[in-house]
């Protein structure tokens, strides 16, 4: 089997790093480098992200809790963004991605913490909340690629991003792991306050799948490059389950990598103001009724295989 190259070290490669990186900080002047399009200046004020031109991060660390193909034995490498494009009303991270807890760094202090990462053993380095900060992103990458990182880049993202984004990312991004929230756009609008997101969503997981297809994963289980989606089952069918996995098997692939995710609990806003009906947790019959969906419609449903008890 041929050894794994990243993409953006055929994109260093080539030469053509330089010019992406300049595209990036040029979009930033007009910005839409997520889906909401706001064509602020972020280099002279914040857009609806309340990001400028700088990255804030929260933290960075090896991460043992993401799906067995990202974390395998020696953990996900996550660097944890600040801030948000989405306004989510029950976010359980709600202390980054809504207050912003977190530091501004330059994108030298983002491309040192990948350099860490992939030191620690990490098998990728993971964009927690990225859609907002594309270009320190592919700035830091390229300096990172130079110092000699290696390793697939994750874009782990609620999934309302860009065309334009996305554009920037091809050829630098090995994997997209994408939230699919909704399928309604009502829905869409009363809990995350974003009307149009599961069209913007929709087009967005096409064009990730267009760059980099199936997700694949090498013999000992560890991911390299390819799509995974994420999906959250929230109470009462709010998700939209449903939809969601025929839009993936009919409209992307049948082949398609989701993790139906089970651990909904009320937070932020919808604890606060007891938001009905997400406020309680998800019950178990339906994370059931939401995998047995994706099964039916042959999915490639992720499942938590033990790696930490295999190696004992």
């Amino acid at each position: 089997m041929a050894r794994f190259e990243p993409a953006y070290r055929r994109l260093l490669r080539e030469g053509a790093f330089p010019a992406r990186v300049r595209a990036a900080w040029d979009a930033l002047k007009d910005c839409d480098l997520c889906a909401w399009e706001c064509h602020v200046d972020r280099t002279h004020k914040i857009g609806f992200c309340r990001t400028g031109a700088d990255a804030i991060v929260s933290s960075a660390f090896p991460h043992m809790g993401e799906e067995d193909p990202l974390r395998g034995w020696r953990g996900s490498g996550t660097i944890f963004f600040s801030l948000c494009n989405m306004r989510c009303q029950f976010c359980q991270n709600y202390e980054i991605s809504q207050q912003g807890q977190g530091q501004p760094v330059s994108v030298e202090k983002i491309a040192a913490l990948m350099l860490q990462l992939q030191a620690a053993g990490c098998h990728n380095i993971n964009f927690v909340s990225p859609s907002h900060v594309i270009p320190p992103i592919i700035a830091a990458t390229y300096i990172a690629a130079e110092a000699g990182l290696n390793i697939p880049l994750v874009y782990n993202t609620g999934g309302y991003d860009s065309m334009a984004g996305l554009k920037l990312l091809d050829g630098i991004i090995d994997i997209y792991m994408p939230d699919m929230k909704y399928a309604d756009p009502v829905l869409a609008q009363r809990y995350s306050k974003i009307l149009d997101y599961p069209a913007r969503n929709r087009a967005a997981v096409r064009e990730m799948h267009r760059q980099v297809g199936d997700l694949q994963i090498t013999d000992d289980g560890i991911a390299t490059r390819g799509l995974l989606v994420r999906h959250l089952v929230l109470p009462d069918g709010i998700a939209g389950t449903a939809a969601v996995v025929r839009f993936l098997a009919e409209e992307i692939s049948s082949n398609t990598y989701i993790n139906i995710m089970g651990q909904y609990r009320p937070a932020w806003r919808v604890q606060e103001r007891q938001i009905a009906p997400l406020n309680r947790p998800v019950a178990r019959a339906e994370v059931e009724d939401a995998k047995t969906i994706a099964r039916k419609a042959g999915l490639r449903l992720d499942t938590r295989r033990g790696w930490l008890a295999a190696l004992l």
